[in-house]
């Protein structure tokens, strides 16, 4: 009896000895991007304080977050084509690799075993091991006769552990399905399906909460490409075709983004490429359910959480104001 009570004694010391230790969860923290400075603040939203700044992570011009399916893990792409995950309890970097010399965002697949990131240069995606970021499976995006790699951008993760993403230069959306993934195998080749011809420079995409729809945004002519994950030997649809038809074209001074869209109820809100307007779109059909005029060319067109209000903010040079929607 005496041993035991002894080990227990040692056991509490060796405890106590090592600080106190405060367990907490991640659902309420996030991350703020620091572009200018290049860092990060790690932040909790019960009391609003701001946790630990983690710096070196490199050109977060146009960064992105994911999280692991824990939340204990961020992992934020940089355009500088850094990797860099970050245990959100610790505050520290678990590692950073520099994957490519230009890239533009990321996903996380379903199942929370592979990043994903999408790049200009060089053109194509590449896919990582999420606990170590080693290298799963590279995909060149390249098209034509000639070899040419397309930027890619729209990288989105799908149900069924499936990437998808847009060609900017080829025109074309391509679907990764990675179902059959054994990790233990080096150079995985994903099963590809190629949609071409889909309309001029897909600038950015979306996927619908249901993991459903897949739509990019075309830079080139008016009008979105809608692809049904559910259905693809249907092949790509053309929605809001020549939705600016008839009028002035306008210098389009920063590109809009399809990510940050809003669904309120059966209508979709989303950006007017080169126009001041917001679009709206029963999702029920996919077609054109009314044009909002507001302040600017939009960029972010984001909502509430119930959907009740949209905020939208513009392009320079009306880049100093705010909207809001009542939906």
């Amino acid at each position: 009896m005496r041993q035991r009570i002894s080990f227990l004694y040692f056991i509490l010391l060796a405890i106590l000895g090592t600080g106190s230790v405060h367990a907490r969860g991640t659902g309420d923290l996030g991350i703020i991007i620091e572009r200018a400075t290049g860092s990060i603040q790690i932040i909790e939203t019960t009391n609003n304080t701001s946790l630990a700044r983690i710096k070196g992570m490199g050109d977060l011009s146009h960064a992105t977050v994911v999280y692991s399916r824990d939340e204990q893990y961020a992992y934020i792409f940089g355009r500088d084509g850094g990797l860099t995950k970050i245990d959100m309890l610790t505050h520290k970097i678990v590692k950073r690799i520099i994957q490519s010399g230009n890239s533009i965002g990321g996903a996380i697949s379903q199942d929370g075993r592979l990043i994903a990131v999408s790049n200009y240069t060089p053109g194509g995606v590449k896919v990582f091991n999420s606990k170590t970021l080693e290298l799963v499976a590279d995909i060149p995006a390249s098209y034509g006769n000639k070899g040419r790699r397309s930027k890619v951008v729209g990288l989105v993760d799908a149900p069924g552990e499936k990437f998808v993403f847009s060609l900017w230069d080829a025109g074309e959306i391509w679907v990764a399905d990675f179902s059959k993934l054994d990790l233990a195998k080096k150079n995985y080749k994903p099963l590809i399906t190629k949609f071409k011809n889909i309309g001029k420079n897909p600038y950015d995409a979306l996927i619908t909460p249901s993991g459903r729809y897949y739509i990019a945004g075309l830079f080139g002519e008016d009008g979105m490409a809608l692809l049904d994950l559910w259905h693809m030997n249907i092949g790509v649809k053309r929605i809001l075709n020549h939705y600016g038809k008839g009028e002035k074209k306008l210098p389009v001074y920063k590109m809009p983004h399809l990510e940050g869209w809003t669904i309120a109820g059966d209508r979709a809100f989303v950006p007017a490429v080169g126009h001041h307007e917001v679009l709206v779109i029963n999702t029920q059909n996919w077609t054109e359910a009314g044009r909002i005029q507001v302040h600017g060319q939009p960029i972010f067109v984001m909502a509430r959480p119930d959907g009740h209000y949209v905020w939208v903010n513009f392009a320079v040079p009306n880049n100093d104001t705010l909207q809001i929607i009542n939906t």
